[in-house]
């Protein structure tokens, strides 16, 4: 960091600049590894890539936890919807005598039954079917969630980025000034300027101070964002080629990412197997029975058989079934819907990405230079008597807005690609499949 050696804007700087990025660093680093702060000083500062924050984040995504368990959820429901159901083991006790009557065994009969429900019409593989689709519906969720945390790592990484193409402009706008203040001073001692112009440059030396110290700790709280996706520390450089880098633009994009028709493949695929298990509810379950009689009068033993199966005369599930069509339907027209959207604002993206990528070239190539040589113009004339102070705070300006507007469309540009490379998924096979247990 460039601390001016002259004048008031020096100290006040200084001791800001000092302080709060004390705090912002204590608040980044726990009290372990504040003990070894001086220890990793020394190490080699690794440059951390794209690929490399999203490996990061994928790999300590806290709620894979969560998937897996749901992952399991779904996987118990299928086991469970291809269970039979349980027989029943029923006791009837027959001609029991009145108070009074006799004796209590004489004619008492009693009979021991074992009863099944035997399901008709494919009711076990109907919910099998239902359970796997909901079931595949979970996992499809889980997939774009967190395609949409790899968004997210993606946008703050670009951040990130400029918040560090920030930095380069404030310390190129903070040399300018020393530059300046130097030159005016100097003109000042010399009876050249009038004091008041030696008072200005100073100004405008600490407001540029109080710029960089600002747009340093701002680089340093969105590396410390970065770095909280995987609980990290933010000891790790994003260099400078990243932020410039353009080239996506010249890609041609993919289809929309398949995660996210999942989804809707998912709904569908529960609606159709809703509508087998409505047709199959339609068809009436039988119960048969076997059992064996004991009559306790002359201990004779009888097999008794017998079923039942309800008539299915009023309630036959229509509603039922005709709801399950519908929403079948719909689920159509939303994966339909869907993958028009995407498609388009795939499209829309892929042009924005070109569009800024030829703006930032040109800012670098036509207006950069010119306005580079005007600084230089003025500053010449300032210094021969030719152009006043304004002349060259203006032309100064008229740089660092340039550069400005060069990071301002670089940082749209990569957060565009981020959401380009949400839609089409380009990072999935980052992502891990969640555990299931059997």
């Amino acid at each position: 960091m460039q601390i001016p050696t002259s004048g008031m804007a020096g100290s006040w700087a200084r001791w800001t600049t000092v302080s709060v990025l004390a705090l912002a660093l204590a608040a980044a680093l726990p009290p372990t590894r504040a003990l070894a702060q001086d220890a990793e000083a020394r190490t080699s500062v690794q440059t951390l890539s794209l690929r490399d924050a999203l490996s990061r984040a994928s790999g300590t995504d806290p709620a894979l936890a969560a998937a897996n368990a749901r992952a399991q959820a779904a996987e118990a429901s299928v086991r469970q919807a291809d269970v039979r159901p349980n027989p029943t083991l029923g006791l009837m006790v027959e001609n029991l005598p009145t108070l009074g009557g006799g004796d209590i065994l004489g004619r008492t009969e009693t009979t021991l039954t074992y009863e099944q429900r035997i399901e008709r019409g494919g009711d076990r593989p109907a919910r099998v079917s239902l359970a796997r689709a909901e079931g595949a519906l979970v996992a499809a969720t889980a997939r774009v969630r967190r395609l949409d945390r790899l968004e997210q790592v993606q946008k703050t990484w670009a951040e990130a980025l400029a918040a560090e193409a920030d930095v380069r402009i404030a310390r190129e706008r903070l040399d300018l000034a020393e530059r300046f203040q130097t030159e005016v001073q100097r003109r000042v001692t010399a009876a050249r300027d009038p004091l008041f112009a030696g008072a200005r440059a100073e100004a405008e030396l600490a407001q540029a101070q109080i710029d960089f110290d600002q747009a340093e700790i701002a680089a340093r709280v969105a590396k410390i964002s970065l770095a909280k996706f995987w609980d990290g520390m933010a000891d790790f450089n994003l260099g400078d080629a990243a932020f410039e880098d353009t080239n996506a633009a010249r890609i041609l994009a993919d289809g929309v990412a398949q995660a996210d028709l999942d989804i809707f493949l998912a709904q569908r695929d529960i609606a159709v197997a809703r509508v087998a298990v409505e047709q199959a509810r339609r068809t009436q379950d039988a119960t048969v029975s076997v059992g064996v009689r004991h009559f306790w009068e002359g201990q004779d033993l009888g097999l008794v058989v017998g079923g039942s199966i309800p008539l299915g005369r009023y309630d036959q599930n229509r509603g039922a079934i005709d709801r399950a069509r519908a929403e079948g339907l719909a689920a159509e027209g939303d994966l339909a819907a869907a993958r028009i959207d995407r498609e388009r604002e795939i499209a829309r993206l892929q042009v924005q990405l070109s569009a800024s990528a030829s703006q930032a070239r040109r800012i670098a190539e036509e207006t950069l230079p010119q306005a580079e040589r005007a600084v230089v113009l003025v500053r010449d004339g300032f210094n021969r008597g030719g152009f006043t102070y304004n002349d060259v705070i203006s032309a100064q300006t008229a740089l660092l807005e340039t550069r400005a507007r060069r990071v301002a469309v670089l940082k749209q540009f990569h957060i565009d690609r981020a959401r380009l490379d949400r839609l089409t998924g380009a990072h999935g096979d980052l992502i891990l499949a969640p555990e299931t247990t059997r």
